[in-house]
């Protein structure tokens, strides 16, 4: 079956396998409102096709395969005042999340170039993912006062040795052999090879032969990267209960690592930092419907604060790399006001 164009997304049947193509490359591919829906229909009329037994999803371009949410428009409708409009693109995001999640054929991510925020969502709850050598990922929220959503609560607290915690707190960027090495990927493969994955996929047969010769064998496989090296340290720190307990056990380390770890979470907003931690904790004990749900309740209450505004300012618009976080400093974060965050909202979507 010939190319769509669905907007940005482009769906294509070949043979077995539904393809969808993330067609933003200037803007880094990333997620607008048209492209989540257009992807949520894509996969409801192939969940229901007997013909297509299993989806890929790639993003056009090299830089990335999706770096993230449309966040200048987002920007844009809480600072007018519209946020039911904001709250709909997330609600529908999370939605497509879930779906992914649940979905009831093989979905395979093929990942090469950024994948962050948004693009973290239609990848990493996808049952397989192939990373290529320029895989970057990374969950940067807290350093523009946003909070790590589209099933973060749930999927970063399963990580080994508190490396979620680490990734949630920093919003630091790992590779591909970090990122396999953590099992944010099933697969690793040179983006050269990505063609011959799709064809094998499309042949119909299983999901993991159609993968398993054009990944990298034994001797190939991506060494792990830098962070993997620091994971007895990763762990010491990032266990601990409260960020400036986290900050201290760090400053007591003195490492090269230690000191660029401590000196990365003091420029994040105080109060995003609290509620990272805050999410990391519970989120070890939910369902991923549960986890998607507590997203959407700190959504609403963060559209109608301050930091985010001022750090999409900061660091995107103005650029001037100097937000006015409010509070400053996280001994100001009130326990009560994170809390607030988690309260139940009435008629919160369910995710299920």
């Amino acid at each position: 079956m010939g190319e769509m164009a669905d907007g940005a997304v482009l769906r294509e049947r070949q043979s077995a396998a539904g393809i969808i193509t993330l067609n933003r490359p200037k803007a880094l591919n990333a997620l607008n409102l048209e492209m989540v829906r257009a992807l949520r229909r894509a996969l409801d009329d192939w969940a229901a096709d007997p013909a297509v037994t299993r989806v890929v999803v790639q993003g056009a371009g090299e830089r990335a395969f999706c770096a993230g949410g449309d966040i200048r428009r987002i920007h844009e409708e809480g600072r007018a005042g519209r946020y039911a409009e904001a709250e709909t693109f997330f609600r529908e995001e999370y939605e497509l999340n879930a779906l992914i999640r649940r979905y009831p054929k093989p979905y395979i991510a093929l990942i090469d170039g950024i994948v962050m925020g948004g693009g973290v969502g239609v990848s990493l709850h996808g049952s397989h993912r192939v990373a290529a050598e320029r895989t970057t990922f990374a969950m940067p929220e807290t350093g523009i006062g946003f909070f790590p959503d589209v099933g973060a609560t749930y999927a970063l607290p399963r990580l080994p040795g508190f490396v979620g915690t680490y990734l949630a707190l920093t919003g630091e960027r790992i590779g591909q052999g970090d990122v396999l090495a953590f099992g944010l990927a099933t697969h690793a493969a040179p983006a050269a090879r990505f063609p011959a994955i799709r064809d094998a996929l499309s042949e119909g047969g299983p999901v993991e032969a159609a993968i398993g010769p054009q990944t990298t064998g034994t001797s190939e496989t991506p060494a792990p990267g830098p962070r993997h090296a620091e994971r007895p340290l990763i762990e010491a720190c990032f266990s601990a209960d409260s960020v400036p307990e986290v900050l201290a056990r760090l400053d007591a380390d003195g490492s090269d690592f230690a000191k660029t770890t401590a000196a990365t979470i003091r420029t994040r907003s105080p109060t995003s930092l609290a509620l990272a931690l805050a999410q990391m904790r519970r989120g070890a004990s939910l369902s991923f419907p549960e986890a998607m749900r507590l997203e959407y309740r700190i959504l609403c209450r963060i559209l109608r604060g301050h930091d985010f505004y001022e750090g999409v300012r900061s660091v995107l618009i103005d650029r001037d790399g100097t937000p006015d976080w409010q509070p400053a400093t996280l001994e100001a974060v009130k326990p009560d006001d994170v809390e607030a965050h988690f309260a139940p909202m009435a008629g919160e979507p369910s995710f299920t």
